[in-house]
C-alpha cells in the first residue's frame, strides 16, 4: 500500500493503488481496478477504515454494471446524441460506455470522493469525456434523456427510494435501465427484462465466478 498520506490526494491513490485492465465482460473498455496484484485488493474493511478509506467499491467492475455496459456498447442507439446520467457510477464504467456508444453528454454521480477521482481517471484512459458528479441526486430531475443504473439494489431502503426515484423519471419519458445480477432488493414491478448475461466476476466479490445479470428497462 502506499503510504497514508496518499489518501489525501485520491488520483495519486488511485494510480498507485490499481492496475489498468480490461473488463471482463466489457473489453473494450478499461478501468482502474484492483485486483490480485495489487496490495488494495488484500486489505479488509477494518484496515481500510484505519487509513481513512472507505470501501473501494469504484476498484471493481460490478456485474449488474459490466451487463449494463455490454448492453449499450451493443445496441448505440439507445444512447446515441443524447444526454445520459450513470447514476451511483462508480468506476464510471456505464457513463464510459454511453460515451464510447455516441451519447452527447455523459453525467457520472457518485457520493464518493474517489470514485469521482476515478471516474475521469478511466474515462481519459478510455478516450471519452464525463462530467464526474459528487452528489446524492436522488429525487431531482434535470431532463436527462437516459439514466443507467448499475448494482442499485443490495440494501432495502437504497433500493427502494433509488427505483421510486428512477420510476418517475421513466414516467416523464426518459429512458431507464438498470442492470442487476439478482440482488434481494430488486423490484420487480414495472421491470420489463432486455437481456441477460453471464458475467465473469470474481469470488472475493460475490457468490460465483459468473453472475447471470440482468439488463431491465422501467416501463
Amino acid at each position: 500500500m502506499s503510504p497514508t498520506a496518499t489518501i489525501t490526494d485520491p488520483t495519486r491513490f488511485i494510480r498507485a493503488n490499481t492496475r489498468l485492465l480490461p473488463v471482463p465482460h466489457a473489453p473494450e473498455i478499461v478501468l482502474h481496478l484492483a485486483d490480485e496484484a495489487t496490495e488494495l485488493w488484500q486489505k479488509t474493511e477494518e484496515e481500510l477504515g484505519e487509513i481513512g478509506l472507505p470501501p473501494p467499491f469504484w476498484a471493481f467492475a460490478w456485474a449488474g454494471g459490466q451487463a449494463l455496459a455490454r448492453y449499450v456498447l451493443d445496441r448505440p442507439e439507445i444512447v446515441r446524441g443524447r444526454r445520459v446520467l450513470d447514476f451511483a457510477a462508480g468506476s464510471g464504467l456505464v457513463g464510459i460506455a454511453a460515451a464510447k456508444a455516441g451519447a452527447a453528454r455523459v453525467e457520472a454521480a457518485d457520493i464518493d470522493a474517489f470514485a469521482c477521482a476515478a471516474m475521469p481517471l478511466n474515462a481519459q484512459a478510455n478516450g471519452v469525456v464525463l462530467v464526474a458528479r459528487r452528489q446524492d441526486l436522488v429525487g431531482t430531475d434535470e431532463g436527462w434523456d437516459v439514466v443507467l443504473a448499475g448494482d442499485i439494489c443490495y440494501e432495502r431502503d437504497l433500493a427502494a427510494s433509488v427505483v421510486a426515484w428512477l420510476r418517475d423519471l421513466s414516467a416523464r419519458g426518459a429512458t431507464v435501465l438498470v442492470g442487476d445480477p439478482g440482488r434481494a432488493y430488486l423490484p420487480k414491478a414495472d421491470l420489463v427484462a432486455l437481456a441477460t448475461y453471464e458475467v465473469p466476476v470474481t469470488r472475493a466479490l460475490e457468490d460465483a465466478e459468473i453472475k447471470r445479470s440482468t439488463v431491465w428497462r422501467l416501463a
